[in-house]
């Protein structure tokens, strides 16, 4: 098919606040030998995405410099090395930029086809938050029946598809939230509880919670001022897993000990940085373990409010609000 020459994208006037984004015209990418070009009909929007525009995380070299993590729409174009999708094939893709535009290529290995039953709002809100919590939760941190885990910020899209992965798999699951209707909605989703954590000490209720055994796993976005408390929640040979610090990575004060005496784990990943190879390497086992479960129709995201792409700017105020519940998604074309 002939492909235009130009698309519209979101791009950034400078760092700083949303209303730095707006839309504007760019040529559209041509795919590498071994990428698809997808069509973009819908992207999610994360919190990586917020920080770039910040200008908080700098982008890998050779990635596109738009914004945005997460596509799902329509192959129109491929490379030569790509055997296992062909034009008009619906698919999503976990990309390494460019995801707030009308066109987006991805790795083949980054790209996977949407669940039976999913529409492109559906099938864009996987591919970072299933990737990351896959591979940090699971493939890191090792959780397995039978075992338990705190998730913090069990609210946001990260926290949503923690709860119900590790339900699926028979774990038992506690969550922190900021409001009385975000530990109802993680409770709904599966968790054994959920923990206001404006309001209560969520190490203490853990250990309430499991009658002072802690937890065998904790998934932290938080950093630094849950430093200690994650450490005092975890049980014997526990395992602490950072995916993000969103209050800070620096603590003062930190008392190694009970790493020792507990044999605790402390480990932690970013997703961008990673490879190829390694990125894809997480596709394979999502397709076999999880992608069975979603087309099922079990385990799926969960989305709170659909912007067009020209309003990313309003999708970031609301991302930075944390008021919502799941994932802000745009909708890029029909």
């Amino acid at each position: 098919m002939s492909l235009p020459q130009s698309m519209n994208h979101i791009a950034a006037k400078g760092a700083g606040v949303p209303d730095v984004l707006h839309l504007a015209t760019g040529p559209v990418p041509r795919p590498q030998p071994d990428e698809v070009l997808i069509r973009v009909q819908a992207a999610g929007v994360n919190r990586p995405d917020v920080l770039q525009r910040m200008g908080l995380y700098p982008v890998p070299p050779g990635a596109s410099q738009i914004i945005g993590l997460e596509v799902a729409g329509e192959v129109v174009a491929h490379g030569p090395a790509v055997t296992r999708y062909k034009v008009g094939d619906k698919v999503c893709a976990l990309t390494n930029g460019g995801a707030y535009a009308e066109y987006c290529a991805a790795s083949k290995a980054q790209t996977l086809p949407w669940p039976a039953g999913y529409d492109a709002i559906r099938a864009a809100a996987l591919p970072e938050n299933y990737f990351t919590v896959w591979a940090n939760l699971f493939m890191t941190g090792r959780l397995k029946a039978g075992e338990s885990v705190l998730v913090h910020g069990g609210s946001s899209g990260i926290g949503v598809t923690a709860i119900q992965l590790a339900t699926e798999i028979g774990a038992t699951v506690y969550a922190t939230a900021g409001s009385a209707e975000k530990t109802a909605a993680c409770e709904r989703l599966g968790a054994a509880a959920g923990i206001n954590y404006r309001t209560t000490d969520f190490a203490e209720e853990i250990k309430r919670l499991t009658g002072g055994r802690g937890v065998d796993v904790v998934l932290d976005m938080v950093g630094a001022p849950y430093a200690t408390r994650n450490v005092r929640s975890l049980r014997m040979d526990g395992r602490l897993v950072f995916i993000a610090f969103l209050q800070g990575a620096k603590v003062e004060n930190f008392d190694l000990l009970p790493i020792m005496l507990k044999r605790l784990t402390l480990t932690g990943s970013t997703m961008r940085p990673r490879t190829t190879a390694e990125k894809g390497e997480i596709a394979a086992e999502l397709l076999a373990k999880v992608w069975p479960v979603l087309d099922a129709g079990r385990a799926g995201p969960v989305i709170h409010s659909v912007f067009p792409l020209a309003e990313a700017a309003a999708a970031h105020a609301l991302m930075e609000s944390s008021a919502h519940i799941g994932k802000i998604m745009l909708k890029v074309s029909d």
